[in-house]
């Protein structure tokens, strides 16, 4: 072999090595991607298990073509099938009208000022669905043009029940659906906090005669399904802005809204005309009454007010039950 043929061999070697090694890093590379592939693959699919898990969901909505993009949770919200084409004018429709103003509002104002914001809104879904969705909202900007809005929607619809429910409870009468002694106690103390603004002007404490029998003859049930046909009755008989509350067992108050003259002892005969009716429960028939005590407002303190209320009902009691007594008509102070 010539030294020149030697040469040429030892390059073809080369050459080979070279082609191996290419090859060699090329399935390096393949292998490397691949894993790449499929480790982007489980972190999309975490974030799509963690996104539903959490019913949160990602739009981008493109400026100023309005041209949006939505991840599969926030069409799982609107209940849209994954992919269908979206026309945002159709979807702002969703919102209930209070929820799509202060969004609207919001938006526009985030636009113009490069900022964000965030909102809870009411929607009903393509479906009818009523949800609470969280809007979370940034502007991306090019220079100084906003060229896209996004952010994150939330499914906070339990969340919000909750809340509600929670709230309910703590100004309500779970059995009656009246205002509590809590929601009573706190609008009757605003009397103090701000006498010029108090929206009220009497208040009207009712006692029932003769619901101790029924507990006693009938058993609770029966006790219980009176004293919501009770509240039934005194709500038909009031107004809307009247407060009426459950503030004890089978104690209840109302505080009025007007100031006219004449208008609580008008109630008052209302109720106790109405509480006298016969009720019925599991088909016996039983009948309460009611003992009604009236204070108007005028210059007094709440507890003042509450007090006097109490003497005029102790005074329809006393007179024989079945009535209403008004305070400062000579009846004694307590």
């Amino acid at each position: 072999m010539t030294t020149a043929q030697g040469r040429r061999l030892a390059d073809f070697a080369a050459a080979a090595e070279s082609l191996c090694g290419l090859a060699r890093a090329g399935a390096t590379l393949r292998e490397t991607l691949a894993a790449q592939g499929r480790a982007l693959a489980h972190s999309r699919k975490i974030f799509d298990r963690a996104s539903a898990a959490a019913r949160i969901g990602v739009w981008e909505c493109a400026l100023p073509d309005e041209t949006l993009t939505w991840t599969d949770q926030v069409y799982a919200m609107f209940d849209l099938p994954r992919g269908a084409p979206l026309d945002r004018s159709r979807t702002v429709a969703c919102y209930a009208p209070e929820s799509r103003e202060a969004m609207i509002a919001a938006r526009s104002r985030a636009i113009a000022e490069r900022g964000g914001f965030t909102l809870d809104a009411e929607i009903v879904s393509f479906a009818g669905r009523r949800r609470w969705i969280r809007i979370t909202a940034v502007v991306e900007c090019e220079g100084a043009v906003p060229v896209r809005i996004f952010g994150m929607k939330q499914d906070i619809t339990e969340e919000k029940l909750l809340a509600d429910r929670t709230r309910y409870l703590a100004e309500f009468d779970a059995m009656t659906g009246l205002a509590n002694r809590a929601t009573f106690q706190a609008r009757l103390a605003a009397l103090d906090e701000a006498p010029g603004r108090f929206p009220f002007g009497a208040l009207l404490l009712i006692d029932l005669d003769g619901f101790k029998p029924v507990n006693d003859t009938l058993g609770h049930p029966a006790g219980d399904a009176c004293l919501v046909e009770v509240a039934g009755r005194l709500r038909h008989s009031c107004r809307d802005g009247d407060l009426v509350a459950r503030i004890g067992g089978d104690e209840f108050a109302i505080l009025l809204a007007t100031t006219v003259p004449g208008i609580a002892e008008e109630v008052a005969a209302r109720l106790v005309a109405a509480l006298g009716r016969p009720m019925a429960w599991a088909g016996r028939a039983f009948t309460v009454g009611a003992s009604v005590g009236i204070a108007h407002t005028g210059g007094l303190s709440s507890a003042e007010l509450y007090a006097a209320a109490d003497a005029a009902l102790y005074a329809a009691k006393a007179e024989g039950r079945g009535r209403f007594r008004v305070a400062g008509t000579g009846i004694p102070a307590p």
